[in-house]
């Protein structure tokens, strides 16, 4: 009898002892699987999300490092270029609103996926209603995006091309 009270209270502290909270060791994650630097990165894209949306770049140097790197199609670019771009979107009366759809993270990337709808003035993008998606990947370091890489569906910029293509003049002015 006291072989197998023994051997009952042995497996109760192994599977308790199995059961406890890891919260503080190792990763310092919380409670829902993210590490809190994991937490403020997606934090620094809200607010890059949230100044594309209003145009109000006031708090995009809190969240984008002063060496920050933009992939783009256009070449390389940097954190002034990316607040001269908001501003110009918002410039006319473009409106943009962004739904995210999903987002990941961990301590050195995030992302975004987002549905991007509104409305465009023709400055940047064809006139007319915009609906596209948008999948952001931000490389951060010290709580700041350094690097930036967007994708978006292929489907969605081929019509958008297409689109301004109508919009341009026929043949070149002499």
């Amino acid at each position: 009898m006291k072989k197998f009270l023994f051997i009952l209270s042995a497996g109760a502290i192994c599977l308790l002892s199995s059961c406890r909270n890891k919260k503080d060791e190792g990763s310092k994650k919380e409670e829902n699987g993210m590490s809190e630097t994991a937490r403020k990165n997606l934090e620094s894209m809200k607010i890059v999300t949230t100044a594309f949306e209003t145009g109000d770049v006031s708090m995009i140097d809190s969240a984008v490092s002063a060496d920050f790197v933009d992939h783009t199609e256009r070449g390389d670019l940097n954190r002034d270029s990316l607040k001269s771009m908001i501003k110009m979107m918002h410039s006319g009366k473009s409106t943009f609103k962004f739904n995210t759809v999903k987002q990941l993270a961990d301590d050195e990337y995030a992302m975004s996926w987002y549905e991007i709808t509104g409305t465009s003035d023709g400055s940047m993008m064809p006139p007319g209603p915009i609906k596209m998606n948008s999948v952001d990947v931000v490389r951060f370091k010290d709580g700041k995006g350094v690097e930036h890489w967007s994708f978006a569906e292929y489907r969605e910029m081929a019509k958008a091309m297409q689109d301004m293509m109508k919009n341009m003049p026929k043949e070149t002015p002499k």
